[in-house]
């Protein structure tokens, strides 16, 4: 029989107050609280704290004060990935992000969700899809992106957004549903 811990690495539903899952979420929540603590200005500090907290992040990896995150070595980003403050990455599940990738303050990216059967939420029941973004994405301020979802390459999503399904290359979308108003030049080819 599989543990909790073991249905969520394996993308199972599983019971998120299981104490394994809950320590991988209390590391978590310490790693973004040392993070948070640095001063703003010690670059290498903060960079060096977040190649040991990600799994993946290089010296170009910038991101603002607060974040927060559930797992943190779930979260691979690309070079020149920018998040501006007040990120939350709820990693339960993983978030590769391309390079040159923007994310404007107060966005959430989320890989859980809850079941919608009372009985499941009573069970504590929690489950995850991956979410993906590509390369040259720039998403505004407040958006929130949903599990399963996947942003194509030179993407921009509109402040507010909720995307709750997948966006195309090349596309400008807003909205809550977010939806592609707009084809964008890919003037990088």
């Amino acid at each position: 029989m599989m543990s909790e811990l073991e249905k969520l690495k394996a993308g199972l539903d599983y019971c998120y107050d299981d104490e394994e899952v809950i320590a991988v979420k209390n590391n978590a929540i310490c790693q973004c609280e040392n993070y948070n603590g640095i001063d703003p200005l010690d670059r290498n500090k903060r960079v060096s704290q977040l190649k040991l907290m990600l799994g993946k992040a290089d010296d170009t990896t910038v991101i603002e004060k607060y974040f927060n995150c559930d797992n943190g070595k779930n979260i691979f980003v690309g070079t020149n990935f920018f998040a501006n403050y007040h990120v939350t990455i709820l990693d339960v599940n993983e978030v590769h992000i391309g390079d040159n990738v923007m994310i404007g303050p107060n966005t959430l990216i989320s890989t859980v969700g809850h079941p919608i059967s009372p009985r499941g939420r009573r069970d504590h029941i929690a489950v995850t899809e991956p979410v993906t973004i590509g390369d040259d994405v720039w998403i505004g301020g407040n958006v929130t992106i949903l599990p399963g979802v996947t942003i194509g390459s030179n993407v921009v999503i509109g402040a507010g957004a909720v995307v709750t399904g997948d966006i195309p290359d090349n596309s400008l979308a807003v909205g809550v549903p977010a939806k592609v108003i707009k084809e964008i030049e890919n003037d990088l080819e």
